[in-house]
């Protein structure tokens, strides 16, 4: 996804065309005030697909495939990231100031997702 941030005197705009996405978005969400160094995440879903953009700060995003690993740093604002659906996902926020916004392709339901890695594996071998 293609983010054009706009810095001025004023302040730092980060627009996000909704229309770049690979997917029609249901919820959007913020993560703040998370610690240095914490994890979040740590899970997958069954259905939900989501773009994850740095709004400020920095976060390492561990992408787990099945079959291969992916490690991600998303760096500076507007900085963003597509995670299809089961896929397992691993947050680690380096900076106390850093926020993430998640743009998900499905409304919340908590049986959509998968926080048990065992569970998420064998999904993952049936593909």
């Amino acid at each position: 996804m293609n983010i054009n941030i706009v810095k001025e005197s004023r302040g730092t705009l980060i627009p996000i065309d909704l229309n770049q996405l690979p997917f029609s978005p249901k919820r959007i969400f913020f993560i703040t005030d998370v610690p240095k160094h914490e994890l979040r995440g740590e899970h997958a879903h069954y259905l939900t697909k989501q773009v994850l953009v740095c709004i400020n700060g920095k976060i390492e995003v561990h992408l787990d495939y099945g079959n291969n690993l992916h490690k991600n740093i998303l760096l500076a604002p507007g900085m963003s990231l597509y995670i299809p659906n089961k896929v397992w996902d691993t947050q680690r926020y380096l900076e106390n100031d850093s926020v993430l916004c998640s743009i998900c392709s499905t409304h919340y339901d908590k049986n959509d997702y998968i926080t048990d890695y065992s569970v998420f594996s064998k999904i993952k071998q049936c593909y």
